[in-house]
């Protein structure tokens, strides 16, 4: 049988998504739990790979296995044999020609910004920290110029793998809720760092180093050099996939949010 699942994870003790040889990673745990509960070797793909430190709300992943266990089994034997870092939030049966990766219409992420002048204690590793004002409505009106299909070479890091940098950016937004700023994208997919690479580019817009019509500037200059730092993986989160109804997947997501 083949079963989609939904992970979450605090982000800050692995190495990222993918299974490496030389560092614990989400992957490494889920296939190991998932494994000891099949009673057999379980291979995950998932929807979105992300990076060192970047969390996981709603990251899809599909498997095979011979094993024939209940749903429930599943879901609490999974868990008990997962890190208190990484939790499986649903899991269901689903067609053969279904595909995590490339079944997904959309990918929602969010980055969390804590713009006040006290560096942050409970939510370090949550969020990223800016103690100068940030002028939010600038962000979210220079965000504005990256949307729609786009070629988003200037926010992609030099490593990425994908074969061409055009992206769909269906979304985003920039908005302030007391000292928490929030960036919300939706994309068909996203590049190599390109989330925390806008999120660096926006911040000098909001911090009023460079104006609003930069970001639109940069993006036709095609040239990462020129674009701003990349912004640390500590307030990224990874919250939705979206597929087709057809899939009869969860449509309900959960956005990362604090006001304290």
């Amino acid at each position: 049988m083949k079963f989609a699942a939904c992970i979450e994870y605090d982000g800050s003790p692995f190495y990222g998504w993918q299974r490496l040889s030389h560092g614990p990673t989400v992957q490494g745990h889920v296939e190991q739990a998932l494994s000891r509960v099949a009673a057999e070797t379980v291979s995950v793909v998932c929807a979105g790979r992300t990076d060192s430190g970047v969390h996981g709300i709603g990251q899809v992943i599909h498997f095979e296995t011979s094993a024939t266990r209940p749903l429930r089994g599943w879901l609490f034997g999974t868990n008990a044999h997962l890190p208190d870092s990484v939790a499986m939030r649903w899991i269901q049966p689903v067609a053969d020609d279904f595909h995590a990766r490339f079944s997904a219409r959309a990918r929602r992420y969010r980055y969390i910004i804590l713009n006040r002048q006290a560096r942050p204690a409970l939510l370090h590793q949550r969020v990223y920290w800016q103690h100068g004002e940030l002028d939010t409505e600038s962000m979210h009106l220079a965000a504005q110029a990256l949307l729609g299909e786009q070629d988003f070479s200037s926010f992609r890091a030099a490593g990425c793998q994908a074969r061409h940098a055009n992206r769909d950016m269906q979304a985003i937004t920039v908005s302030r809720e007391g000292d928490f700023i929030y960036l919300d994208l939706v994309a068909n997919a996203f590049l190599h760092h390109m989330v925390r690479n806008i999120a660096g580019s926006l911040l000098m817009v909001g911090a009023g180093e460079r104006p609003v019509e930069w970001i639109a500037e940069l993006l036709a200059l095609r040239d990462r050099k020129q674009a701003g730092m990349t912004a640390p993986a500590s307030g990224l989160y990874f919250v939705h996939v979206d597929y087709p109804e057809v899939f009869g997947l969860p449509t309900t997501y959960t956005l990362p949010y604090y006001n304290f």
